[in-house]
């Protein structure tokens, strides 16, 4: 399993080794083409999410959500992998974002259980054997990168990128959470990442990105392969929910 893994990730970093050439390896400057990736990254402003948040009915966000709990490797356990042996600052701020999602260390606060009371209230199943192949490569990769101590840099590129992408689609799922009744309580999880996480992005770039590079800058390349294998895997699973979900909507108005 672990051969397979490692040519699974070899595979991954083939895809976007050019790409991340380009990145400047000047903490400054790389920060800088980081941020940019908030709009000209793999997956940015995919239709998907203003379909959800306008359009979408229940099945259909309860097949998406489903798609995305099957998948989810869990970001404190993902960021607690990661920190292991990292530089001081760095280690710090990601002390830090672990214990935000783990609420502070109060359990109403856990980011996991909020996610576990969603499936809860929007009466899902995840299991694996529904689950496209896609948000499983999406999993797989961040468990491989996060548990893999060659990759330990890929993997904060990879955490860092979701931070700095997710509060928009964060908001516009529970935008359409939101228009099929869903109350303030049971849309809290995606409120919550809206918001939560920019202050996560800022803090990411000024205390880990930023100070890592600037000690040694061949780290920036490791960092923004991880960014880019994120994304275009993010990206893989946009067109195939895309697919499956606009299928089933023209089916249903026929």
């Amino acid at each position: 399993m672990l051969r397979l893994e490692n040519a699974f990730l070899a595979e991954l970093r083939d895809k976007v080794r050019d790409r991340a050439a380009e990145a400047p390896t000047q903490a400054e400057a790389f920060v800088e083409w980081f941020e940019s990736l908030k709009e000209g990254g793999p997956g940015q402003g995919d239709p998907l999410f203003p379909w959800l948040a306008e359009e979408a009915d229940p099945d259909q966000l309860r097949w998406f959500f489903e798609q995305e709990a099957a998948g989810e490797a869990g970001f404190d356990d993902l960021v607690a992998y990661t920190q292991v042996k990292m530089p001081i600052v760095p280690k710090l701020e990601l002390a830090r974002n672990y214990w935000d999602e783990m609420g502070c260390g109060k359990l109403a606060g856990v980011h996991g259980g909020m996610l576990d009371a969603l499936v809860t209230t929007l009466q899902v199943d995840p299991e694996i054997e529904r689950t496209v192949w896609e948000s499983l490569a999406l999993a797989n990769a961040m468990t491989a990168m996060a548990t893999t101590r060659r990759y330990a840099w890929h993997s904060v590129g990879a955490l860092g990128v979701i931070e700095l992408t997710a509060p928009g689609r964060s908001a516009l799922v529970a935008r359409g959470l939101r228009r099929i009744g869903l109350s303030d309580r049971e849309r809290r999880y995606f409120d919550l990442h809206a918001v939560l996480d920019i202050k996560h992005s800022e803090r990411w770039i000024a205390e880990v990105l930023l100070p890592a590079i600037a000690e040694d800058a061949r780290r920036a390349t490791a960092i923004a392969e991880g960014a880019l294998i994120r994304l275009d895997c993010g990206y893989r699973c946009f067109e195939r929910y895309r697919s499956a979900l606009w299928e089933s909507s023209h089916q249903s108005s026929q």
